[in-house]
């Protein structure tokens, strides 16, 4: 199929004349106005095009000879090159992949990059890759301001709409932000991933802020060819979805037409700078050469629906322009489409050579170097005068001992005022002050610009997370459950977790994602709002996974969260336990043992360290969360009986506090694993295999909860783990 597009592209321009008005064809000189694209801008764009026409063909000639490994290309999609023409060069991208033309094009506009070689060396997954170093073929390049994706089936829309809130945000709440206050956010996509909930999610999302007045100046570029890798769109569906949607301005333009694209992206770009609200531009496109290279077009189109997007190829359809307006003739437009034929293949041929990446090491150091840098991080000291302002009197430590509840309270309030970056968002948590209380007074006190509500939409709050992380501030969505969390997993797995990754730490993502969670909730029971399944997050290479159960290590911890993505830009999960929110007893009714008095606002919890709590010499228990407090409840009950225990709170469930485990492990040579989370793909397993592969030679067993979700009522005591169950466990272990 790439030979028949080359090949029918030589044939029609060849028999072209120059300055002829072909029957049924073009206008003599179409460059002119009323159009606003100028002869000479044609001919750069027409350069674009043929650039990502021929690195779609190197990138099959590179397959083709086991040096490439990638090979959905932009062919018929090239008039996006208008797009980033009518765009400035600051205005930041999050692009498709088949967004070649609007890459050249952008490249051309600022000085210092080889877009070509660029994009090659990405084929060929070569280290000299300026973005991702050979990890992956990306779009994207920080001088550029075009932020990679690599999971574009529509999940980079709602980091889209992230940053084009974040554009105005961060003016509003004084912040230094990478885009200039009058910056456009543009995001494109294809026909079929519109109908993906995640698009659909974030479209509503751009609407819903803007019908409420919020500055959000997003331009969504739908690049329609009609098909979804071999599902047809329906004729005419994306017109009818979003042509007439409330708060959403439409354009539509032939993509094919490269005079007709740039006016009309120059007038959805503009419209949407000065308005400073979200646009459609419907791009009407076809996809030539099939999905990727490996695809076999046949199988699913008959030849004369694929011959017949031939004439709509954008690269024929440019030069037809140029030669029929006499600013090129067609020997001139070949020798055009050859000599970048040649450069390209001499480009292929050069990187096809260089080294790629070389070991784990190698691979895996943009995940490293942010572990390291966040655990050997030190926070800030918070400003005693910006923090009295903020936190008001009585100061948290003057306070008395506090419930874990108003210890993260007060830590967030000193985050907000030790980073004036910061903002905490959710559903409920401005006004409500969250449905346990956790935010209450936030709001009053920061005010609504960096404490606020969002819409009810998990997917939404994640993605103006990524989208504030990226755009200079430091986001703390709150999800409200663990169980919702799940709704929007991708949005962390697929696109927070990979852009440090996928940039090779040019871009990051700083966030503290609260998130309510774990078992034993009284009064309030069944499974979205007592949901113990933690295995999506821990198999995310890269994040860090808090998990506080004492008041004063919340407030610490959270210190080290804020911190480590503020410096190292460190994606951070935050999972607080619910049922431990107010309780104040830790053995009997009224001994309030479960209070503590606040840190130092200055005090944080390195990442991956552990916390013990007496040292008996029978028995270990590791645990965390709720399996603190019932652990040190079961390990004075065995001390009457004369067993000695030391209970380890992990504090951190990635990365694990595997050398402290370990050590206090070996301090008894008997370990009792206590885990709250489900016996298959909770926790435990992790902790049991670390033991293990480090060698520790003890006696170990261990105690979960059951693999079941959580029933209504008391019912969930019955699937849950108990205190009964860690003490039988715990004395069979110590051989009692």
């Amino acid at each position: 199929m790439a030979e028949q597009i080359d090949d029918y592209f030589t044939s029609v321009v060849s028999s072209l004349v120059p300055g002829e008005r072909r029957p049924g064809g073009l206008p003599a000189d179409p460059i002119r106005p009323p159009s606003p694209l100028s002869v000479q801008r044609a001919l750069d764009l027409f350069d674009a095009q043929l650039g990502s026409r021929h690195l779609d063909l190197a990138a099959r000639w590179l397959r083709s000879r086991g040096k490439g490994f990638y090979t959905i290309g932009s062919s018929g999609h090239e008039g996006n090159a208008a797009v980033a023409a009518a765009l400035r060069p600051t205005d930041p991208a999050l692009l498709h992949y088949r967004s070649g033309g609007f890459f050249l094009a952008r490249a051309r506009q600022v000085d210092g990059s080889d877009p070509l070689r660029d994009v090659l060396l990405g084929l060929v997954a070569a280290t000299e890759e300026p973005i991702a170093g050979g990890r992956h073929k990306v779009f994207g390049r920080h001088d550029l301001d075009i932020i990679p994706q690599t999971s574009t089936v529509a999940s980079h829309l709602p980091r889209a709409v992230g940053v084009a809130f974040s554009i105005a945000r961060a003016a509003k709440v004084h912040v230094d932000s990478p885009w200039p206050a009058d910056a456009v956010a543009v995001c494109s996509f294809g026909d079929a991933s519109a109908n993906h909930s995640t698009a659909v999610g974030a479209i509503n999302t751009a609407i819903h802020s803007a019908f409420q007045g919020l500055p959000l100046p997003l331009l969504l570029v739908c690049e329609d060819n009609g098909i979804g890798i071999s599902t047809k769109t329906p004729a005419g569906w994306i017109a009818a979805n979003f042509g007439n949607r409330a708060g959403l301005e439409y354009f539509e333009a032939d993509g094919s037409d490269l005079p007709a694209t740039y006016a009309t992206a120059t007038r959805a770009a503009d419209w949407v700078r000065r308005n400073r609200k979200p646009a459609f531009l419907h791009l009407r496109t076809v996809r030539l050469m099939g999905h990727a290279g490996s695809d076999v077009e046949s199988a699913y189109r008959t030849s004369a629906e694929i011959v017949a997007d031939f004439d709509r190829d954008p690269v024929l359809c440019t030069a037809k322009l140029l030669v029929a307006g006499g600013h090129l003739s067609p020997g001139e437009a070949l020798d055009r489409y050859e000599t970048t034929r040649a450069e390209v293949l001499a480009l292929a041929e050069q990187v096809s050579a260089l080294p790629q990446l070389d070991s784990s090491a190698a691979v895996m150091r943009p995940l490293t170097d942010t572990a390291e840098q966040a655990a050997a991080l030190v926070p800030e000291r918070v400003d005693p005068d910006r923090r009295a302002q903020v936190v008001g009197s009585p100061l948290p430590e003057q306070e008395g001992r506090l419930t874990l509840g108003l210890a993260i309270n007060r830590a967030l309030l000193d985050v907000l005022a030790r980073y004036p970056a910061a903002l905490v968002f959710g559903e409920d948590v401005a006004r409500k002050g969250g449905v346990y209380g956790v935010t209450r007074g936030l709001m009053k006190k920061a005010g609504s610009a960096r404490v606020f509500d969002t819409l009810l939409d998990e997917q939404a709050i994640l993605g103006l997370a990524l989208g504030a992380g990226v755009s200079g501030l430091l986001p703390i969505p709150e999800i409200q459950y663990l169980a919702y969390l799940h709704n929007a997993a991708d949005q962390i797995r697929g696109e927070g977790a990979t852009l440090q990754f996928f940039s090779d730490r040019q871009y990051r993502n700083p966030m503290v994602v609260r998130v309510a969670g774990y078992g034993y909730q009284k009064g309030f029971g069944g499974h979205f709002h007592n949901d113990n399944a933690v295995a999506a997050l821990r198999d995310i290479p890269g994040i860090v996974v808090a998990s506080p159960a004492r008041p004063d290590d919340a407030a610490a911890m959270m210190q080290t969260c804020a911190a480590a993505a503020r410096t190292a830009g460190a994606l951070c999960v935050y999972l607080e336990p619910i049922a431990l929110y107010h309780t104040r007893d830790l053995y009997d009714d009224g001994d309030e043992q479960w209070l503590t008095a606040y840190p130092d606002p200055d005090h944080h919890v390195p990442i991956g360290s552990a916390r013990t709590y007496g040292d008996g010499t029978d028995l270990t228990i590791v645990t965390f969360g709720n399996g603190v407090r019932m652990s040190l409840r079961v390990a004075r009950r065995l001390e009457q009986a004369r067993i000695t225990v030391r209970v380890v709170d992990m504090r951190w469930l990635a990365p694990l506090p595997v050398p402290d485990i370990l050590r206090e492990a070996n301090a008894t040579g008997r370990v009792l694993v206590v885990d709250e989370t489900r016996k298959s793909g909770g926790v435990s397993e992790g902790v049991v295999a670390a033991l293990v592969d480090n060698g520790f030679s003890g006696r170990l067993a261990r105690v979960t909860s059951d693999d079941s979700f959580i029933p209504l009522g008391d019912a969930a005591l019955e699937v849950l783990l108990s205190e009964e169950t860690i003490e039988a466990a715990a004395t069979a272990l110590a051989g009692r």
